[in-house]
Formats: structure tokens, sequence, C-alpha cells
């Protein structure tokens, strides 16, 4: 999302030709799928995690680019909100050490991180919702400097025609108004990416639809926003509803929504980006010099730039991805459903999982959605995210069953599988996993631990006062690096 993009005005006319150029990319598309080798031979995944910056006092801290100027790594750039940071750890190939690589990884450039947010009275947070925030950081001075962010806040502001509300009704309800797209820096995330070949892609995105349900379930760690305890992973619900371009008739009359889990099971990667061409208008009609064709015709590799960016405006919580490197194309998943923290070792757990089961899943001869409806595995999404561990979910020859039951009989054991497929060490994809298993064992996972905190410490003050003091005592945990399900 941070993308640099120039500020700049847009007429009837970019659009107009925006929408052209899309068009021309996505049939550019279609041919190199049929005729162009894709980079799949040695896949790779990748990890991108969404971070916090607080203040000594717990407060959120709008010094993003005082880290940044400190830091000095091309790995870290600016996201939405100046109290928010981005890590884009280099990709890993799991057959090579890739987790524990990973782990490393992360604990070396989050320290480096935390020492420069140090110097500059600020300290780092992985977490999905930061329970501190409040109103006064949806407002849109709260927007990082780059012109992009504040572009797609007035592009989406312009084609919502007013206000963003945001309703959450939890065990606590909330309902304010925001006149930007502010509320949505308040969702850190965990991506994951897994490099697929086109023609395996299909099998790849359904089967992390199908599992998305479960990762909320294991990982939510969002409960609170604004002091008011919501759904286990409230940033599914915020997110959906900060960057909703449709008014309420457009609701009403089945305009799809930009943060989107989608409608269908798919038969080919091209599926994607077609309906997002088809059904969403632009909202960055950023012009490029590229001819696409002319540039495949000459035997090059395009780009694809308007394409790239108009799906990067559309928020599937499992993206396609179209990429070139070395001038060789490629094409992956990013799965976006998962919060930041509470831990590195949390963080890689949650990935292994990912990574394994999706694998085995993909390679199943009866794949798991020919056996469910779509809207069931959009229904067991949102239960999830509204009850994490302690949701109900359907599952092909099962029925409906507790979450955290499904994952302990019967999804671990299909992920150390797929962990195995991949070459990843079995000893190392049994701690992984174990992590896992015990938070489904406990009941225990970033969001649980916070609201059980809370509650047991109802009587030192006001709740902004005692979200504070559970904080710090989450980032003092988060620097153990003890799993989550291991706190006290």
């Amino acid at each position: 999302m941070g993308e640099e993009v120039e500020q700049q005005s847009f007429t009837r006319e970019d659009r107009t030709r925006y929408r052209e150029k899309v068009r021309a990319c996505l049939d550019v598309l279609e041919r190199m799928l049929v005729q162009s080798r894709f980079d799949a031979d040695q896949p790779a995944t990748g990890l991108e995690i969404e971070l916090n910056l607080v203040d000594e006092d717990e407060e959120p801290a709008l010094r993003n680019m005082e880290v940044l100027e400190a830091l000095g790594d091309p790995d870290f750039q600016t996201e939405l909100g100046q109290f928010n940071l981005e890590i884009n750890v280099a990709p890993k190939r799991l057959v090579d050490q890739g987790l524990s690589a990973f782990v490393e990884g992360v604990r070396n450039s989050l320290n480096a991180a935390e020492a420069a947010a140090n110097d500059v009275g600020a300290r780092l947070v992985m977490v999905g919702i930061l329970p501190t925030l409040t109103e006064r950081h949806l407002q849109r001075d709260v927007l990082s400097g780059n012109p992009r962010y504040q572009l797609l806040s007035d592009e989406i502001l312009a084609a919502r025609g007013e206000d963003i509300v945001l309703d959450i009704d939890g065990p606590e309800r909330l309902r304010v108004t925001a006149d930007s797209i502010a509320p949505e820096a308040a969702c850190t995330s965990t991506q994951l990416h897994v490099q697929v070949s086109p023609e395996e892609f299909p099998a790849y995105w359904n089967a992390s639809q199908a599992i998305s349900s479960l990762q909320l379930a294991v990982g939510a760690n969002s409960p609170y926003l604004l002091g008011h305890e919501l759904w286990r992973e409230t940033r599914i619900a915020l997110f959906e509803q900060a960057t909703d371009t449709r008014a309420e008739e457009l609701k009403a009359q089945g305009v799809r929504p930009r943060v989107w889990f989608g409608e269908r099971w798919i038969t080919s990667l091209f599926d994607l980006f077609e309906e997002n061409v088809r059904y969403f208008p632009s909202l960055l009609p950023v012009l490029s010099d590229e001819d696409p064709a002319a540039v495949l015709e000459a035997g090059g590799t395009p780009q694809l730039d308007e394409l790239r960016l108009h799906n990067g405006t559309i928020y599937r919580w499992n993206r396609p991805v179209y990429a070139v490197v070395d001038d060789t194309p490629h094409v992956r998943v990013e799965n976006r459903v998962l919060p930041a923290g509470p831990t590195v070792i949390d963080t890689v757990a949650n990935a292994a999982f990912y990574f394994g089961l999706v694998r085995t899943l993909a390679e199943q001869d009866r794949p798991v959605w020919s056996q469910m409806s779509f809207t069931a595995a959009e229904e067991n999404f949102h239960a999830a995210a509204r009850n994490g561990l302690d949701a109900r979910v359907y599952w092909p020859g099962v029925g409906q069953v507790p979450a955290s039951e499904l994952v302990v009989r019967r999804l671990l054991p299909l992920a150390a599988e797929g962990l195995d497929c991949w070459g990843v060490d079995a000893e190392q994809a049994g701690e992984l996993l174990d992590i896992i298993e015990r938070r489904c064992v406990t009941g225990r996972n970033g969001a649980s631990w916070m609201v059980d905190q809370v509650g047991a410490r109802a009587g030192e003050g006001d709740r902004h006062e005692v979200l504070r003091r559970v904080l710090r005592d989450y980032r003092e945990r988060m620097h153990e690096n003890q799993p989550v399900h291991e706190w006290d």
C-alpha cells in the first residue's frame, strides 16, 4: 500500500484513459498466461508485518518518518498512519530453512527498529489494533506524508459522498464517524505470500479462502478499538468499513465492497483480475508510459503498471499478485487475514500453519472447496473474526464444530504434511505447530489474553488507563518472545 504516487488531481479524461489502459493490461495478462513462462521452479514465500509506534505512556506516537530516518533501512517503509511502520522481509524458500530464517531475520530487524524508535522517544508494538487509540487518532492529520494516502482518502470519500461510519457490535458497541480513511491505520496486519505457478494459483487461492477462518480463530489479536471490547479480531470489521466507498443506497443495490472476501471459488488466476476490472472503478488513475502489448510483442515482460495499481486498491483478504523480477513474471497469493503479533515466534507459527495447510489442501485429489459452499466459507470467516477460538465453523465431513477442535483433530496433521512437502525440517515444523496446538488447548491467543487482563484489572482506573497498563505488559512479553499461550 505504501507505493509512491505523486500528489495530483484527476480529470474525467484521466479516468477514461486509465480504464482503457487497465483493460489493455488485462488483455495482455490473458495472453501471457497462455504464452509466457512464469517463474515457479523454486517458489518462495514472503512475509510483511505492520507495526505500531507508542510513546513512553503507551499512547500512539506520530513519528514514523523520524524512525525511518534514524533506521535508514529500505526494508522498512511508511504505512497509512504516522504511528505505523511496515517491514518487508526478504523472500525465503522453505526448503532452505526458511522458517528459521524468518524468525532470525524478523527479530534482528525489529531489534534494530526498536533501537531507532527509542532514539526518537518511541517504541514498537506488534498488535492487530493498538488498544490505546482514541478518536483523535481517526483524524485526517494522522495520515502519513506519502501522497498516496491522501489521494486514497480523498478518492474514497469522494466516491462515498459522505463521512465514513464505523458501526461494530460485539460485547460492547461502537459507533463513530470519520472524515478520512484514517481509521484504517488502526488495522495492522501480517501478510503472507506464497509464490505458485499460474496453473496452481486457483487451488492455492481457494484453499486460502477455505482456511482463512481458522487462521483468524487461532491468531486473533484485535479485541479493542477506541476503548470498546468488540470482536476478537475487530480488524476485519474495521477494515471492511473504513475503506467502504459505498453509500447506503449502493449497498442496498448489491454493489460489491472494496474490502472483499469474494463470492465464488475460482478456476483461473485470470478470474480475480477480471473481476477487479469489471466491478471496481479506479481510485488512483495514474498512467504509465508503457505499452504492454508492444512490450510483449517485442519479447519483453510487461510491468502492467495500471493493472497492478488497480489491483492494489481492491482489498481482498486473499489477493492475487503479479510481479516482475529480473525480467521474469511471477504470481503469488497474498494472504492478508492475520493481525500483527503478539510475538515473532507466534507470527512464524501462524505462517507455518498457513504455508503447510494451504499446500496440503491445494494438492488434495478431492479439494475441500468442492465439498463446501463459498457462502459457508465466508460465514466461517466472520464467525471466527467475532469469536476467535470460541467460534464454531462448518467443515466438510464433520459439520459445525468448534474451531479449536477442528484445528487440533483435523488440520494440524495436514499442516505438518504440507510443511514436509515444502521440505521443512520435521523438528522445526513440530515446534511451530505445537504453538498453534497449545493455543487451541489453552484457549489463549493474543485476543483472549488481552480481554482476560482487562477484566482482571477492572479496578485499576478507567478503561483507557487499564488498556495502557495492559499494553505495557503486552509489550514487555512481546520482547521476551515467549509464545502467547505461555503468558500469565
